[in-house]
Protein backbone atom coordinates (compact mmCIF):
# COMPACT_ATOMS: atom_id res chain seq x y z
CA UNK A 1 0.00 0.00 0.00
CA UNK A 2 1.56 3.85 -0.84
CA UNK A 3 -0.22 6.99 0.29
CA UNK A 4 0.19 9.68 -2.58
CA UNK A 5 -0.57 13.57 -2.44
CA UNK A 6 -3.03 14.11 -6.40
CA UNK A 7 -3.91 17.69 -7.06
CA UNK A 8 -7.17 18.20 -7.18
CA UNK A 9 -8.75 19.20 -10.74
CA UNK A 10 -11.20 20.64 -9.32
CA UNK A 11 -11.96 21.76 -5.23
CA UNK A 12 -15.13 21.57 -4.05
CA UNK A 13 -16.76 24.85 -2.50
CA UNK A 14 -17.37 22.53 0.46
CA UNK A 15 -13.31 21.66 0.75
CA UNK A 16 -12.20 25.29 0.79
CA UNK A 17 -14.97 26.40 3.63
CA UNK A 18 -14.56 22.72 5.73
CA UNK A 19 -10.94 22.23 5.85
CA UNK A 20 -10.16 25.73 7.17
CA UNK A 21 -12.53 24.90 10.33
CA UNK A 22 -11.30 21.62 10.93
CA UNK A 23 -7.97 23.17 11.00
CA UNK A 24 -8.68 25.88 13.36
CA UNK A 25 -10.70 23.14 15.74
CA UNK A 26 -6.91 21.32 15.57
CA UNK A 27 -5.20 24.41 16.69
CA UNK A 28 -7.35 24.73 19.50
CA UNK A 29 -6.82 21.27 20.80
CA UNK A 30 -3.33 21.73 20.18
CA UNK A 31 -2.78 24.73 22.05
CA UNK A 32 -5.34 23.04 24.49
CA UNK A 33 -2.95 19.92 24.64
CA UNK A 34 0.27 22.47 25.53
CA UNK A 35 -1.99 24.47 28.41
CA UNK A 36 -2.86 21.41 30.04
CA UNK A 37 0.72 20.49 30.29
CA UNK A 38 1.61 23.76 32.02
CA UNK A 39 -0.88 23.24 34.33
CA UNK A 40 -3.84 25.43 32.87
CA UNK A 41 -7.71 24.54 32.37
CA UNK A 42 -7.65 25.37 28.27
CA UNK A 43 -11.31 26.31 28.46
CA UNK A 44 -11.27 28.73 31.31
CA UNK A 45 -7.71 30.37 29.36
CA UNK A 46 -10.00 30.07 26.24
CA UNK A 47 -12.68 31.71 28.10
CA UNK A 48 -10.88 34.31 29.47
CA UNK A 49 -9.02 35.44 26.26
CA UNK A 50 -12.53 35.91 24.46
CA UNK A 51 -13.87 38.23 27.48
CA UNK A 52 -10.60 39.79 27.18
CA UNK A 53 -10.64 40.86 23.57
CA UNK A 54 -14.69 41.10 23.17
CA UNK A 55 -16.60 40.57 26.42
CA UNK A 56 -17.23 44.30 27.14
CA UNK A 57 -16.83 47.81 25.14
CA UNK A 58 -13.95 48.46 26.47
CA UNK A 59 -12.73 45.59 25.40
CA UNK A 60 -13.97 45.43 21.84
CA UNK A 61 -12.63 49.14 21.25
CA UNK A 62 -8.84 48.13 22.02
CA UNK A 63 -9.25 44.81 20.15
CA UNK A 64 -10.41 47.36 16.79
CA UNK A 65 -8.07 49.83 17.02
CA UNK A 66 -4.98 47.21 17.54
CA UNK A 67 -6.55 45.39 14.55
CA UNK A 68 -5.99 48.79 12.27
CA UNK A 69 -2.55 48.77 11.49
CA UNK A 70 -2.84 44.66 11.01
CA UNK A 71 -5.80 45.73 8.77
CA UNK A 72 -3.71 47.96 6.02
CA UNK A 73 -0.04 46.13 6.09
CA UNK A 74 -2.44 42.85 5.60
CA UNK A 75 -4.12 44.69 2.56
CA UNK A 76 -0.08 45.49 1.62
CA UNK A 77 1.47 42.50 1.85
CA UNK A 78 -2.06 40.72 0.33
CA UNK A 79 -2.09 42.47 -3.43
CA UNK A 80 1.43 41.62 -3.80
CA UNK A 81 1.18 38.76 -3.06
CA UNK A 82 -1.24 37.88 -5.59
CA UNK A 83 1.43 38.40 -7.97
CA UNK A 84 4.00 36.06 -6.23
CA UNK A 85 5.54 38.81 -5.44
CA UNK A 86 6.59 38.18 -1.64
CA UNK A 87 6.60 41.50 0.01
CA UNK A 88 8.53 40.37 3.47
CA UNK A 89 9.08 44.42 3.92
CA UNK A 90 5.97 45.80 4.95
CA UNK A 91 7.20 46.87 8.36
CA UNK A 92 9.69 49.13 6.72
CA UNK A 93 7.15 50.75 4.65
CA UNK A 94 4.75 50.99 7.60
CA UNK A 95 7.71 52.92 8.97
CA UNK A 96 8.48 54.98 6.21
CA UNK A 97 5.01 56.55 6.96
CA UNK A 98 5.25 56.82 10.24
CA UNK A 99 8.59 58.99 9.62
CA UNK A 100 7.34 60.83 6.25
CA UNK A 101 3.48 61.77 8.58
CA UNK A 102 5.71 62.85 11.50
CA UNK A 103 7.89 65.22 8.81
CA UNK A 104 4.53 66.37 7.98
CA UNK A 105 2.97 67.21 11.22
CA UNK A 106 6.24 68.92 12.50
CA UNK A 107 8.54 70.38 10.15
CA UNK A 108 7.03 70.69 7.03
CA UNK A 109 5.07 74.34 8.28
CA UNK A 110 8.03 75.80 9.28
CA UNK A 111 9.76 74.77 6.15
CA UNK A 112 6.62 76.67 3.69
CA UNK A 113 5.79 79.49 6.08
CA UNK A 114 2.85 78.08 7.95
CA UNK A 115 0.13 75.67 6.86
CA UNK A 116 -3.74 75.83 7.56
CA UNK A 117 -5.43 73.23 10.03
CA UNK A 118 -6.70 71.57 7.58
CA UNK A 119 -4.08 70.64 5.19
CA UNK A 120 -1.91 68.77 8.10
CA UNK A 121 -3.54 65.92 8.08
CA UNK A 122 -4.15 65.51 3.99
CA UNK A 123 -0.71 66.29 3.53
CA UNK A 124 0.45 63.35 6.27
CA UNK A 125 -1.87 61.07 4.02
CA UNK A 126 0.32 61.45 1.45
CA UNK A 127 3.36 61.95 2.64
CA UNK A 128 2.80 58.38 4.36
CA UNK A 129 1.57 57.23 1.34
CA UNK A 130 4.47 58.13 -1.29
CA UNK A 131 7.00 57.67 1.40
CA UNK A 132 5.61 53.60 1.55
CA UNK A 133 5.18 53.50 -1.89
CA UNK A 134 9.07 54.43 -2.62
CA UNK A 135 10.22 52.60 -0.24
CA UNK A 136 8.64 49.48 -1.69
CA UNK A 137 9.18 50.11 -5.76
CA UNK A 138 13.49 50.12 -4.70
CA UNK A 139 13.15 46.28 -4.16
CA UNK A 140 10.72 45.85 -6.73
CA UNK A 141 13.21 48.14 -9.46
CA UNK A 142 15.90 45.48 -8.39
CA UNK A 143 13.90 42.82 -9.17
CA UNK A 144 12.90 43.89 -12.70
CA UNK A 145 16.29 45.41 -13.56
CA UNK A 146 18.84 43.01 -12.20
CA UNK A 147 16.60 40.60 -11.26
CA UNK A 148 17.63 40.53 -7.65
CA UNK A 149 15.36 38.13 -5.01
CA UNK A 150 12.47 40.37 -3.28
CA UNK A 151 12.35 38.62 0.04
CA UNK A 152 16.05 39.62 0.87
CA UNK A 153 15.70 43.40 -0.09
CA UNK A 154 12.33 43.39 1.16
CA UNK A 155 13.79 41.99 4.60
CA UNK A 156 16.44 43.43 4.89
CA UNK A 157 15.06 46.87 4.20
CA UNK A 158 12.69 46.47 7.29
CA UNK A 159 16.15 46.90 9.21
CA UNK A 160 17.59 49.70 7.64
CA UNK A 161 14.11 51.56 8.05
CA UNK A 162 13.73 50.84 11.63
CA UNK A 163 17.30 51.82 12.57
CA UNK A 164 16.74 55.11 10.95
CA UNK A 165 13.61 55.99 13.00
CA UNK A 166 15.68 54.89 15.84
CA UNK A 167 18.25 57.40 15.26
CA UNK A 168 15.78 60.00 13.88
CA UNK A 169 13.42 60.08 17.52
CA UNK A 170 16.72 59.63 19.55
CA UNK A 171 18.77 62.13 17.88
CA UNK A 172 17.80 65.29 15.63
CA UNK A 173 14.18 64.56 15.84
CA UNK A 174 14.46 64.41 19.61
CA UNK A 175 12.19 66.79 21.98
CA UNK A 176 14.49 69.04 23.38
CA UNK A 177 11.87 69.33 26.01
CA UNK A 178 11.41 65.77 26.62
CA UNK A 179 13.23 65.59 29.89
CA UNK A 180 15.67 63.26 27.71
CA UNK A 181 13.13 60.94 26.84
CA UNK A 182 13.33 59.32 23.57
CA UNK A 183 10.92 60.89 21.35
CA UNK A 184 10.00 63.47 19.25
CA UNK A 185 7.61 66.44 20.71
CA UNK A 186 3.71 66.03 20.20
CA UNK A 187 1.87 66.92 16.93
CA UNK A 188 -0.23 69.44 17.00
CA UNK A 189 -4.15 68.34 18.12
CA UNK A 190 -4.91 69.58 14.17
CA UNK A 191 -2.56 66.68 13.15
CA UNK A 192 -4.32 64.07 15.27
CA UNK A 193 -6.16 61.81 13.32
CA UNK A 194 -10.00 61.92 14.98
CA UNK A 195 -12.01 58.87 16.69
CA UNK A 196 -14.61 57.57 15.28
CA UNK A 197 -17.97 59.94 16.43
CA UNK A 198 -19.77 56.76 18.40
CA UNK A 199 -18.81 55.24 21.38
CA UNK A 200 -15.78 53.32 20.97
CA UNK A 201 -12.82 54.83 23.14
CA UNK A 202 -9.73 55.54 21.42
CA UNK A 203 -11.25 53.64 17.44
CA UNK A 204 -9.91 56.71 15.23
CA UNK A 205 -10.72 56.77 11.50
CA UNK A 206 -8.21 54.70 10.23
CA UNK A 207 -10.90 52.37 10.70
CA UNK A 208 -12.46 53.79 8.07
CA UNK A 209 -9.45 54.01 5.87
CA UNK A 210 -8.59 50.47 6.50
CA UNK A 211 -12.29 49.65 5.16
CA UNK A 212 -12.19 51.60 2.21
CA UNK A 213 -9.10 49.90 0.84
CA UNK A 214 -10.48 46.76 1.31
CA UNK A 215 -12.88 47.81 -0.78
CA UNK A 216 -10.70 49.57 -3.57
CA UNK A 217 -8.90 46.59 -3.59
CA UNK A 218 -11.26 44.00 -3.76
CA UNK A 219 -12.57 46.03 -6.75
CA UNK A 220 -9.46 46.38 -8.69
CA UNK A 221 -8.87 42.87 -8.15
CA UNK A 222 -11.92 41.55 -8.94
CA UNK A 223 -13.24 43.83 -11.49
CA UNK A 224 -10.54 45.65 -13.37
CA UNK A 225 -8.50 44.61 -16.41
CA UNK A 226 -5.70 45.03 -14.16
CA UNK A 227 -6.58 42.68 -11.56
CA UNK A 228 -6.96 40.23 -14.36
CA UNK A 229 -3.47 40.88 -15.02
CA UNK A 230 -2.33 40.84 -11.52
CA UNK A 231 -4.10 37.17 -11.44
CA UNK A 232 -2.46 36.11 -14.20
CA UNK A 233 0.79 37.24 -13.41
CA UNK A 234 0.51 35.33 -10.00
CA UNK A 235 -0.80 31.86 -11.75
CA UNK A 236 1.10 31.57 -14.82
CA UNK A 237 3.84 34.74 -15.67
CA UNK A 238 4.92 32.87 -18.88
CA UNK A 239 0.92 32.48 -20.00
CA UNK A 240 1.20 36.17 -18.90
CA UNK A 241 3.74 36.83 -20.81
CA UNK A 242 2.40 35.64 -24.24
CA UNK A 243 -0.71 37.09 -24.10
CA UNK A 244 1.55 41.01 -23.88
CA UNK A 245 1.15 42.01 -20.93
CA UNK A 246 4.50 43.67 -18.92
CA UNK A 247 5.41 41.54 -15.66
CA UNK A 248 7.67 44.06 -15.16
CA UNK A 249 4.94 47.34 -15.20
CA UNK A 250 3.15 45.30 -13.19
CA UNK A 251 5.55 44.56 -10.58
CA UNK A 252 6.57 47.96 -10.14
CA UNK A 253 2.56 49.24 -10.06
CA UNK A 254 1.84 46.74 -7.21
CA UNK A 255 4.51 47.73 -5.15
CA UNK A 256 3.83 51.00 -5.28
CA UNK A 257 0.02 50.36 -4.14
CA UNK A 258 1.60 47.88 -1.44
CA UNK A 259 3.72 49.97 -0.02
CA UNK A 260 2.03 52.78 -0.14
CA UNK A 261 -0.87 51.51 1.76
CA UNK A 262 1.66 50.33 4.23
CA UNK A 263 2.29 53.76 4.20
CA UNK A 264 -1.10 54.54 5.39
CA UNK A 265 -1.14 52.01 8.03
CA UNK A 266 2.11 53.76 9.87
CA UNK A 267 0.28 56.89 9.56
CA UNK A 268 -2.93 55.63 11.12
CA UNK A 269 -0.65 54.73 14.04
CA UNK A 270 1.25 58.08 14.62
CA UNK A 271 -1.79 60.53 13.90
CA UNK A 272 -3.87 58.15 15.43
CA UNK A 273 -2.83 56.87 18.62
CA UNK A 274 0.86 58.20 19.19
CA UNK A 275 1.01 61.70 18.14
CA UNK A 276 4.66 61.40 17.76
CA UNK A 277 7.86 59.55 17.11
CA UNK A 278 8.96 57.28 19.63
CA UNK A 279 9.95 54.07 20.90
CA UNK A 280 7.86 51.19 20.92
CA UNK A 281 5.38 52.79 17.70
CA UNK A 282 6.40 49.46 15.40
CA UNK A 283 5.71 46.19 17.18
CA UNK A 284 6.04 44.06 14.05
CA UNK A 285 2.86 44.75 12.51
CA UNK A 286 4.16 44.21 8.92
CA UNK A 287 5.17 40.87 9.42
CA UNK A 288 2.40 39.59 11.44
CA UNK A 289 0.77 40.95 7.77
CA UNK A 290 2.30 38.01 6.11
CA UNK A 291 0.13 35.24 8.27
CA UNK A 292 -2.62 37.41 8.15
CA UNK A 293 -2.85 37.60 4.18
CA UNK A 294 -2.10 33.58 4.21
CA UNK A 295 -4.55 32.70 6.63
CA UNK A 296 -7.47 35.24 4.91
CA UNK A 297 -6.29 33.50 1.45
CA UNK A 298 -5.43 37.00 0.19
CA UNK A 299 -8.62 38.11 0.15
CA UNK A 300 -9.38 41.77 1.03
CA UNK A 301 -12.57 41.38 2.92
CA UNK A 302 -11.32 38.10 4.53
CA UNK A 303 -8.44 40.41 5.65
CA UNK A 304 -10.21 42.67 7.85
CA UNK A 305 -11.55 39.75 9.71
CA UNK A 306 -8.32 37.90 10.19
CA UNK A 307 -6.99 41.22 11.40
CA UNK A 308 -9.71 41.37 13.53
CA UNK A 309 -9.31 37.62 15.11
CA UNK A 310 -5.68 37.93 15.56
CA UNK A 311 -5.74 41.45 17.09
CA UNK A 312 -8.34 39.54 19.33
CA UNK A 313 -5.65 36.99 20.53
CA UNK A 314 -3.23 39.91 21.43
CA UNK A 315 -5.72 41.96 23.50
CA UNK A 316 -6.82 39.04 24.93
CA UNK A 317 -3.39 37.87 26.07
CA UNK A 318 -2.49 40.68 27.80
CA UNK A 319 -5.98 39.83 29.87
CA UNK A 320 -4.67 36.32 30.27
CA UNK A 321 -1.63 38.19 32.51
CA UNK A 322 -4.23 40.49 34.73
CA UNK A 323 -6.90 37.22 35.61
CA UNK A 324 -4.80 33.86 35.52
CA UNK A 325 -1.58 35.22 35.63
CA UNK A 326 0.09 33.08 32.57
CA UNK A 327 2.28 35.14 29.92
CA UNK A 328 0.90 36.99 27.51
CA UNK A 329 3.20 34.62 24.77
CA UNK A 330 0.14 32.19 25.11
CA UNK A 331 -1.61 34.33 22.15
CA UNK A 332 1.69 33.77 20.20
CA UNK A 333 1.45 30.22 20.76
CA UNK A 334 -2.37 29.92 19.71
CA UNK A 335 -1.34 32.65 16.95
CA UNK A 336 1.45 30.07 15.49
CA UNK A 337 -0.85 27.18 16.15
CA UNK A 338 -3.16 28.55 13.91
CA UNK A 339 -1.16 29.46 10.93
CA UNK A 340 0.60 25.85 11.18
CA UNK A 341 -2.64 24.07 10.74
CA UNK A 342 -4.02 26.34 8.44
CA UNK A 343 -1.27 25.86 6.07
CA UNK A 344 -1.45 22.46 6.42
CA UNK A 345 -5.06 22.58 5.50
CA UNK A 346 -4.12 24.26 2.31
CA UNK A 347 -2.25 21.31 1.36
CA UNK A 348 -5.45 19.04 1.33
CA UNK A 349 -7.55 22.03 -0.41
CA UNK A 350 -5.02 21.55 -3.41
CA UNK A 351 -4.60 17.81 -2.87
CA UNK A 352 -6.07 14.81 -1.98
CA UNK A 353 -4.78 11.91 -0.65
CA UNK A 354 -4.88 8.53 -2.18
CA UNK A 355 -4.32 5.37 -1.11
CA UNK A 356 -2.67 2.77 -3.96
CA UNK A 357 -2.71 -0.37 -3.49
CA UNK A 358 0.28 -2.32 -4.33
CA UNK A 359 -0.03 -6.08 -5.51
CA UNK A 360 2.25 -8.45 -4.38
CA UNK A 361 4.93 -9.39 -6.55
CA UNK A 362 5.03 -12.85 -7.28
CA UNK A 363 7.38 -14.96 -6.10
CA UNK A 364 11.01 -16.48 -7.71
CA UNK A 365 10.58 -19.90 -9.63
CA UNK A 366 10.42 -22.22 -7.08
CA UNK A 367 13.51 -24.59 -6.63
CA UNK A 368 12.63 -28.27 -8.91
CA UNK A 369 11.04 -30.83 -6.60
CA UNK A 370 13.83 -33.78 -5.07
CA UNK A 371 14.56 -35.68 -7.66
CA UNK A 372 12.75 -34.37 -10.63
CA UNK A 373 14.74 -33.08 -13.92
CA UNK A 374 16.74 -30.29 -13.66
CA UNK A 375 17.21 -27.46 -16.69
CA UNK A 376 20.91 -29.48 -17.43
CA UNK A 377 19.04 -32.87 -17.97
Amino acid sequence: MQLILERRLSRPRHVEFLFPLIALGLALIFSGILLWIFGANPFETYAAMATGAFGQRYHISETLLRAIPLMLTGLAVGIAFRMLFWNIGAEGQFVWGIIAATWVALFLPELIGGMPQWTFLPAMIVAAFVAGAIWGLIPAFLKTALGVNEIITTLMFNYVALLWMQYLYTGSWKDPEGFGFPGSAQFPEHAWLPRLPIDLGRVHYGLVIAVLAAFLLWLVLDRTKWGLEIKVIGKNPLAARYAGMSIARNVLLVMFVSGGIAGLAGFSQVAGVAHRLQNGIAVGDGFTAIIVAWLAKLNPWAILLVSLLLAGLSTGGDQLQITMGLPAAVAGVLQGSILFFVLGADVFINYRLRVIRTQPRPAANPAPASGGPTPAD
